[in-house]
């Protein structure tokens, strides 16, 4: 029995990851089969709440192997491999939890809950994780499964739960989610930022922890939902020992998510054309300067074979913005973002600097080879003369200028990436050392 759900979180509060650990604990006459899954759906989606993430739990008889996956206070909760038994009735198991959706909802959001025994077909994550999606293009597929359905308002949050209940993972994370004690809800957290750094420095498997420039954790968010940190990875094993050397407040619970966090699965490539609220990974030729607009961000036009692109880099991106400071006409890159309605620009995730063009600057105007003093210009393009002895030649004098930037991947820091997006750590990758400096100075 697969239980899905989506949409109950807003700016305000909540959290749908909440919602699920509320779920296990109300079905705790099942067994949790697997992890639950946290999945994240398109980025680009102007309704999104903040990360736009579906959940999903599988429940049943469970046999063979377990392995705790999470903790209510100090009772440890376990998973297993395989189920095994009659499938549950799902009009009863939706009796006693659709009022937790009811009870965790925002009054602005709009859940969907789904119950099937069935997953849709994978095609419905892809869209789902890329595209915009209607009500009407899942109904069938709802019908197809014979899922059971629970919605509150327009019920948008069904979209995302039959998507997410459609991933099956090719490239996957870990995500341990800690939550707080009730009475601590929307209150400042407590938390130790050195035993983060510590904890960074050694789990290497963990990514997106810390932003060592500024000395920052990043894994505690700033809403005032139940969440007291998200601590993410490669290994399982590894999230469960790093959250347990960080000095934090008391935990009321907390659960090891599988996701798809991390893996860029958002983005497309090679398509034919561009449309607006999805993400893409663009080659391009840089054919002017950055400009700058007022707030700090920064623009660089690229001609691809979409046509003219402008590349957004935004304040919140800091330190990333350099990058495109330096670029000149003639820099061959490719950028992964999503591609905006309004302004009709290309927000940059990631950038990849594939060749960079020689910087030639005139120094000099020529010297004469007579009297060694430096000629005149005789008019644009014209060349030079002296004006001693007349003589004349079309050259000045030209230098190689130094560029610190070099072919490479490059990204925003830690706490300006967004959830989908693949971290150059997970990719084998690291940025080059020119860069890294220049942060720093």
């Amino acid at each position: 029995m697969f239980i899905a759900v989506d949409d109950t979180d807003s700016v305000k509060g909540n959290c749908t990851t909440f919602l699920a650990t509320e779920i296990i604990r109300e079905l705790s006459d099942f067994d949790l089969i697997g992890n639950p899954r946290l999945i994240r759906l398109n980025p680009a989606v102007p309704w999104k709440t903040r990360g736009n993430g579906s959940l999903v739990i599988e429940l049943g008889k469970g046999i063979g192997e377990k392995k705790c996956v999470g903790m209510f206070n100090d009772k440890k909760v376990y998973c297993y491999n395989s189920v095994v038994g009659d499938e549950p009735d799902h009009q009863k198991i939706m009796d006693r939890i659709a009022p937790l959706v009811q009870k965790y909802h925002e009054d602005d959001s709009n859940p969907g809950l789904l119950i099937s025994s069935k997953r849709p077909d994978i095609s419905f994550y892809k869209r789902g994780v890329t595209t915009i999606m209607s009500r009407e293009e899942i109904n069938s597929e709802i019908k197809k499964i014979g899922a059971t359905i629970f919605t509150i308002g327009n019920g948008r949050g069904l979209i995302g739960a039959l998507c997410g209940l459609a991933w099956i993972p090719t490239d996957s994370t870990f995500e341990l989610l800690a939550y707080r004690e009730r009475n601590k809800w929307g209150t400042a957290r407590y938390f130790d930022p050195l035993s983060v750094e510590k904890m960074d420095c050694d789990f290497p498997t963990t990514f997106n922890s810390w932003e060592n420039k500024r000395k920052k954790a990043v894994i505690f968010p700033a809403t005032p939902c139940p969440v007291l940190y998200g601590l993410r990875g490669d290994v399982e094993k590894d999230v469960i020992d790093a959250a347990n050397m960080l000095k934090t407040e008391k935990r009321d619970r907390w659960f090891v998510f599988l996701t798809n966090q991390g893996t860029d699965d958002h983005v497309i490539y090679n398509a034919d054309i561009i449309a607006s609220n999805q993400s893409y990974f663009i080659s391009g030729t840089v054919v002017s300067k950055a400009e700058h607009i007022k707030g700090g961000h920064v623009f660089t036009t690229i001609r691809t074979k979409y046509g003219i692109i402008v590349c957004g880099t935004y304040e919140p991106s800091k330190e990333f913005r350099l990058v495109f400071d330096q670029l000149i006409p003639g820099d061959v890159i490719e950028v992964v973002g999503e591609y905006r309605d309004f302004p009709k620009t290309l927000n940059v995730e990631k950038l990849h600097v594939v060749s960079t063009v020689d910087y030639i600057e005139k120094i000099s105007n020529p010297i004469c080879p007579f009297c060694n003093k430096k000629m005149n210009s005789i008019g644009e393009k014209q060349g030079y003369r002296c004006k001693k002895c007349h003589v004349k030649t079309k050259d000045a004098i030209f230098r190689k200028k130094m560029r610190w930037i070099v072919p490479g991947w490059y990204e925003p820091p830690t706490c300006a990436r967004r959830h989908l997006s693949k971290p150059l750590k997970r990719m084998g990758m690291e940025q080059p050392i020119e860069f890294v400096n220049r942060r720093y100075v």
